[in-house]
């Protein structure tokens, strides 16, 4: 028979809570089909993991040359290995995608996600991807402008405000040491 002490005990408990959260945790997680599946369609009209592409090629292309550097003889190998190890792991891309499903389909309902979809999908939502970057870009250029047209003016206004209300008056003395 096993003896529990008192931090055995405290411990044996943590750990049987733990996994109960976990597990509740877990089934939190699970998202129905249809819900994913409509995450999926939103994320594609999107194309919000198109960026991601490049991530397997250019980590390729580091290993490689960081590779020939090393072993500056087996070029050729190295290029044909890491090449061939690359298109093994390829196939885990599709853990990404669907990483980025469930955090659509935590994010939006199923009707949201439909939305967003039948939007992004039109002639307007793509031009929205494609345009509203240099609209936006644009937007930021207009309001810097603006900032600093609105901080000049104010400290034109306030300054001759100031001095219209105490021109009459003396400066003050400057604190002796």
């Amino acid at each position: 028979m096993i003896k529990f002490s008192g931090l055995s005990r405290v411990a044996s408990v943590a750990l049987i809570a733990g996994s109960m959260m976990l597990a509740v945790s877990a089934k939190a997680q699970e998202v129905p089909a249809e819900h994913l599946q409509a995450a999926r369609a939103a994320i594609s009209s999107l194309g919000v993991t198109n960026r991601f592409d490049n991530i397997l090629p250019n980590i390729m292309d580091r290993l490689v040359a960081q590779l020939i550097q090393a072993y500056p003889n087996l070029q050729d190998e190295i290029s044909k290995k890491v090449e061939e190890e690359a298109l093994k792991i390829a196939p885990r891309r599709a853990d990404l995608e669907n990483e980025a499903a469930l955090v659509y389909a935590k994010a939006f309902t199923v009707d949201e996600l439909k939305a967003i979809t039948a939007f992004y999908s039109s002639d307007t939502g793509k031009k929205l991807l494609k345009d509203g970057p240099i609209a936006t870009r644009e937007l930021l250029k207009a309001a810097d402008i603006w900032t600093a047209g609105v901080a000049r003016d104010l400290e034109k206004q306030s300054n001759d405000a100031l001095l219209k209300e105490v021109g009459a008056q003396a400066p003050a003395e400057a604190p002796k040491q």
